[in-house]
């Protein structure tokens, strides 16, 4: 059984759909109940409305899980998205990001190692997003929820292993920008160029990476993988990577206007 968070849309369904038709039986679930029971139809029908925000809920749906044959796979991707320079952010926007991107994920995943470490073995995979490995320009405070998000995952691997739990594995899926819904408005805002360096992922090939990721579990990995070693590369070499800012964004705003000519082709798929 593995459960989906954020799976109404974008790349949560996408990852849902790899995963039924992998074979899994999959629970979908999302804030909006009306669109994720209508997103979870064609692929078993089986839903279910969560706020990641909410510890106790987030412990329910994996009990309900671990009721239906067992939870072998949860997958925290649920995120939100805020570009600008960190400083036009205010109060609230900064902490949804980390309520949602940040403690959302973590409390996935203690549900999910709740039920795991009693039954001896399961697979935490969380969507974490290169700006989990390095610090992007324009996208600073949601880098810095990802940044958490992937301590809180590998501290929270090597705590199982010290406990003797060898089944029991915590992943970070870490795609580069991807073609969605939480993308689609940001096509012409000029501080969402990190996002689109090169040509955007789809859904579909993240989705396809997370299913072979949830067969065989590993601490991180990045898509494509020439773009993990490039940003720790960069993450390593601080002063280097703030000097190459300007390249970077104006390969990113090149990347941004091919995606937008794309996106307004009236042949667009």
């Amino acid at each position: 059984m593995a459960v989906v968070t954020g799976a109404a849309g974008g790349l949560g369904h996408a990852i849902a759909t790899a995963l039924h038709a992998d074979g899994w039986s999959v629970l979908l679930t999302d804030l909006d109940p009306a669109a994720v029971a209508a997103a979870a139809g064609p692929l078993g029908g089986w839903s279910a409305a969560l706020d990641v925000r909410d510890e106790d809920a987030c412990a329910a749906v994996a009990a309900s899980a671990a009721d239906r044959g067992g939870l072998a796979l949860w997958v925290n991707n649920a995120g939100v998205l805020t570009t600008g320079p960190s400083w036009e952010h205010d109060g609230p926007t900064r902490r949804r990001m980390f309520d949602v991107n940040t403690f959302g994920a973590m409390n996935g995943t203690l549900a999910a190692l709740a039920v795991m470490r009693g039954q001896g073995h399961g697979h935490v995979l969380n969507v974490v997003s290169l700006a989990g490995l390095i610090a992007a320009p324009g996208e600073t405070v949601y880098a810095a929820s990802k940044h958490a998000l992937l301590a809180f995952s590998l501290g929270t691997l090597s705590d199982l292993r010290i406990a003797g739990y060898r089944r029991v594995h915590v992943s970070c899926l870490c795609p580069d920008g991807i073609w969605t819904p939480m993308l689609h408005d940001r096509l012409d805002d000029p501080g969402a160029v990190a996002s689109f360096t090169g040509s955007m992922l789809t859904a579909q090939q993240v989705a396809a990476r997370a299913v072979r990721l949830a067969h065989r579990p590993r601490p991180v990995v990045s898509l494509p993988r020439w773009r993990g070693a490039q940003v720790r590369l960069l993450d390593a070499l601080p002063r280097l990577a703030v000097a190459l800012t300007p390249l970077v964004q104006a390969a990113g705003r090149a990347g941004q206007r091919r995606q937008h000519r794309r996106s307004t082709r009236p042949d667009r798929p």
